[in-house]
């Protein structure tokens, strides 16, 4: 059949399946359709998920389960996720070991958690001054990061996907103004990843904390200041009843990425029908989380504010100025010293410098010059 014939064909609705999956290079045998997969339609599985969020946590938990409700059903019950929050079932922050291990078969976390461990896994979740989500999204499915994390996680014996992310983040809570670089000197904050070494160059410590603890840890002074996520989560988790100031922007998380990662001997026996669906429903929840996200927190910045009371700080660009200059002498380090993380950040500031262009004359302009010139208040 000629090429022409068949889309014709398939456009009218005129070619049988049998003909279509034909013309696609699969085959059928009896009922069941074999075209580039290997089906099993009997085996079941029954799966653990290991997170670093608390248990039922808004968004980053409902979310985890949302994946699992999602993969139920779409595999027809052959595939079942039972989500344990963090310390449920193993401490947060030994999710990434319990799956590398097999004791569990899939996580869910944020690959900067992993940074002690694996260095340039950190520039997968979040770098600071880095990429928003939209173009760290961009990066990771069409422009060739993905395969450099598929490699990096092989060598511990798993596999990544997307799984979500939080958008642009806020700067942190703190019990005094931040109006120069010496209010950071001797500050504790609780501030993971990149964003954390760049305030220690500043003069800071950075202390990781799960997020379950924060609010104890910030009431009872084990830290100074601390940043979350965002208005909806800090909303929820209370901080603005023990913290005076808000500041913004999140600098250090500008669009931090989020992931599942599965056990790679397990994902490669699964058949693949449902290696893609664990890929097509990570990108699913992608989506919907950075969506929720969106949603949510322009509804509770409104609520902290006008609600709260809360006084919203914005760093100087004095400030920011001189942590853009710490980020790179950070960069600089972990890349000197790590061959790995030189090429992945290669690869990610190649990306960044075309999107950033890119969006400046896109996104910049049209925020700067319609959408914020004629909205209506």
């Amino acid at each position: 059949m000629k090429r022409k014939d068949f889309f014709k064909g398939l456009a009218f609705g005129t070619l049988s399946l049998p003909l279509i999956i034909r013309g696609l290079g699969g085959k059928t045998t009896g009922q069941k359709q074999e075209a580039g997969f290997n089906i099993n339609s009997g085996k079941t599985y029954q799966w653990n998920m290991v997170t670093t969020w608390p248990p039922n946590f808004p968004v980053l938990g409902e979310g985890c389960q949302l994946f699992a409700d999602w993969v139920e059903k779409l595999s027809g019950g052959r595939l079942k996720i039972k989500v344990y929050g963090g310390g449920e079932l193993v401490p947060a922050l030994e999710a990434f070991d319990t799956v590398r291990s097999g004791a569990a078969q899939i996580g869910s976390g944020a690959a900067y958690y992993w940074a002690g461990k694996l260095p340039a896994a950190q520039f997968f979740a979040s770098v600071p001054f880095g990429m928003n989500a939209q173009q760290l999204n961009a990066w990771v499915l069409g422009g060739g990061g993905m395969e450099l994390w598929e490699k990096l996680y092989a060598d511990f014996n798993l596999v990544p996907m997307l799984g979500g992310n939080t958008g642009v983040q806020m700067g942190g809570w703190f019990n005094r103004e931040i109006n120069s670089l010496d209010d950071l000197k001797g500050l504790k904050m609780r501030m993971p990843g990149l964003g954390g070494k760049v305030l220690e160059k500043a003069g800071g410590s950075s202390v990781l904390i799960p997020g379950g603890e924060l609010f104890t840890a910030l009431e009872r002074g084990v830290i100074d200041a601390t940043e979350w996520i965002g208005p909806y989560h800090d909303y929820k988790m209370g901080f603005y009843q023990i913290a005076d100031y808000y500041y913004a922007p999140g600098w250090h998380e500008p669009g931090t990425a989020l992931e599942f990662f599965v056990n790679k001997e397990i994902f490669d026996q699964l058949p693949g029908d449902l290696q893609q669906m664990l890929r097509s429903v990570s990108q699913q929840l992608n989506v919907w989380m950075l969506s929720e996200f969106e949603t949510q927190n322009a509804i509770f910045l409104d609520k902290l504010v006008q609600e709260e009371n809360v006084q919203l700080k914005f760093f100087n660009q004095d400030i920011l100025d001189q942590l853009r200059i710490y980020t790179r002498e950070t960069l600089a380090e972990i890349t000197d010293n790590d061959p790995i993380s030189k090429r992945v950040l290669e690869a990610y500031d190649a990306f960044r410098r075309k999107a950033g262009f890119w969006s400046s004359i896109s996104e910049e302009r049209y925020f700067q010059q319609l959408q914020q010139r004629y909205q209506v208040n």
